[in-house]
C-alpha cells in the first residue's frame, strides 16, 4: 500500500498545534457496510488530502477557547451525519448532528456518476472520460457548497475541506 493513511489518519509531521484544522479523522466502521477498490481509493485520497490541508473551526468549541488541532469522527446515526469533535488529547469537545435529507439526492447522483466514471476509465475514449469527469466534479462541487451551507454557524471551513468531507460522507452511505 502507498503512503496513504488508513481510516484513522493523523496530522503529518511539521504541522503545528493550536491551529483550527483537523489533525486526525476516522470513519465509523460500523456505518460502512461495503466498499470496492475504487471507493477505497477515493476514501484514502480524501483522508490524505484532508489531513494535508484543511480549515476546520468548530464555532462553539472555539468560543470556549479550543484552538485545535481537532480529531474528527464521522458516522451516520438515525439518518443524520454525526461529527464527533475532540481535541488532540481525545477530550470530547462537541458533537454535531447534521440532517442528511438534503444530501440524499446529491449522494445518489454522485454514486451514479462515479460508477459511470469508473466504467469509462476502463473502456471509454479520453473525451468521454473527460465529459463524465466534468459532470462528476460539478456534482461534487454542488454538494460541497451545500455542506458549507449546512455547517454555517457550526463549523467554519473552506470549500476544499467541505469537498473532501463530502467524499467521506458518501463513503459512509455505501450499502453494498
Amino acid at each position: 500500500m502507498s503512503d496513504m493513511p488508513s481510516d484513522s489518519a493523523s496530522m503529518p509531521p511539521g504541522q503545528g498545534p493550536g491551529t483550527h484544522r483537523i489533525a486526525h479523522i476516522s470513519l465509523d466502521e460500523e456505518t460502512i457496510l461495503w466498499r470496492n477498490a475504487d471507493v477505497e481509493q477515493e476514501r484514502r485520497v480524501a483522508i490524505y488530502d484532508l489531513i494535508e490541508e484543511n480549515t476546520f473551526k468548530p464555532v462553539r468549541s472555539a468560543e470556549r477557547g479550543a484552538k485545535g488541532p481537532y480529531r474528527l469522527k464521522l458516522a451516520v446515526r438515525d439518518g443524520r451525519l454525526a461529527m464527533d469533535i475532540a481535541d488532540k488529547d481525545e477530550n470530547a469537545l462537541e458533537s454535531l448532528l447534521i440532517g442528511l435529507a438534503r444530501f440524499r439526492r446529491p449522494i445518489r447522483e454522485y454514486f451514479a456518476i462515479c460508477d459511470s466514471y469508473y466504467q469509462a476509465i476502463r473502456k471509454a475514449t479520453p473525451a468521454e472520460i473527460e465529459t463524465i469527469d466534468m459532470a462528476r466534479r460539478g456534482l461534487h462541487n454542488n454538494a460541497a457548497e451545500l455542506l458549507v451551507e449546512r455547517l454555517e454557524g457550526k463549523v467554519e471551513t473552506d470549500f476544499a475541506t467541505a469537498r473532501r468531507l463530502f467524499t467521506l460522507i458518501c463513503v459512509l452511505h455505501i450499502k453494498g
